[in-house]
């Protein structure tokens, strides 16, 4: 079994998966007059959620609780606060994925306290019900297993913070090492091929090494 089990989402998954969320929202009959994504992760699904539920008033705010791939913080924290009057719009925050919660809940108690909305409701592709402190009020699918999903707008942010995590941690990679093994050790960690990656293993590669945290021989 890997260590941190990875699952690669399509481009057409969020697509499909977002869609059926946009579903879900409208089969409860209530409808959102503005969307706040949660960045950096829900700029995708709520520019999608806001074409699917006909949407166009959008703002974001910057909740963070992972400070690298399957790496989190002790707590959440809210980056660059700002205050608007939304004068009781109806309003719905949406992150990708909810596993802790934290990020999510931070977003929508601040919208909530400082944006005087009317109704605020949270949303998210995918709720880790295992490991989640916060259900939002809707999500399309209930992962109970924990799993780092990754998805197609962090690929290469993610790849390289894979790759450090078994360069920092693994003992077979602290001294001078060939490309196979590291493939090996990376499919033995994470349970996806570099080759999954495509494009994006060569990228990660060579902006390790421009960084130095690479040295190639």
């Amino acid at each position: 079994m890997p260590k941190v089990p990875v699952k690669l989402v399509s481009w057409d998954e969020i697509v499909d998966w977002t869609r059926g969320l946009a579903g879900e929202i409208k089969g409860s009959g209530w409808n959102p007059q503005v969307i706040v994504a949660v960045a950096r992760g829900g700029y995708v699904p709520a520019r999608l959620l806001a074409d699917f539920l006909d949407v166009t008033n959008m703002l974001s705010v910057q909740s963070q609780h992972w400070t690298e791939a399957a790496k989190a913080e002790e707590r959440a924290i809210l980056k660059y606060p700002y205050k608007v009057d939304l004068k009781g719009e109806d309003v719905l925050v949406v992150d990708d994925i909810v596993d802790t919660g934290e990020t999510l809940r931070l977003a929508r108690d601040y919208v909530r306290d400082n944006w005087n909305p009317g109704t605020v409701k949270t949303a998210a592709l995918q709720w880790i019900s295992s490991v989640a402190k916060f259900k939002p009020d809707y999500y399309l699918i209930e992962v109970r297993d924990w799993t780092w999903f990754q998805y197609p707008w962090t690929r290469l942010e993610d790849l390289k913070d894979f790759l450090k995590r078994i360069l920092r941690e693994d003992e077979r990679l602290k001294q001078e090492f060939s490309m196979e093994l590291l493939e090996r050790v990376f499919k033995e960690w994470y349970g996806v091929s570099p080759g999954d990656f495509g494009f994006y293993w060569d990228l990660a590669i060579s902006d390790l090494v421009k960084s130095g945290f690479l040295k190639e021989k």
